[in-house]
C-alpha cells in the first residue's frame, strides 16, 4: 500500500459519500470510481476499499447509537 495513494483515496471516499448523501444519488459514488478507474487502478482500488469501510462504520455506528436508545 502507497500511503499517499489511500491518504489521497480515502479523502475521495469521503468527499463522494457526502456528495451522495447531499444530492440523494449513489451514483456520484460509483461515477467517481470509474473516473479514477479510468487513470489509476490503484487509487480506484484503494477508493473502493475505503467506501467500503466507511459505509460499513456508517452502518455499524448506526446500530449502536440505536442500542444507546434502548
Amino acid at each position: 500500500m502507497n500511503p499517499i495513494v489511500d491518504e489521497i483515496a480515502n479523502k475521495l471516499a469521503q468527499d463522494a459519500l457526502k456528495a451522495a448523501d447531499d444530492h440523494g444519488n449513489d451514483q456520484i459514488v460509483e461515477d467517481v470510481g470509474e473516473i479514477l478507474g479510468a487513470t489509476s487502478s490503484t487509487t480506484q482500488e484503494s477508493y473502493r476499499t475505503f467506501i467500503r469501510v466507511h459505509r460499513a462504520s456508517k452502518r455499524a455506528r448506526q446500530y449502536l447509537a440505536k442500542l444507546d436508545k434502548t
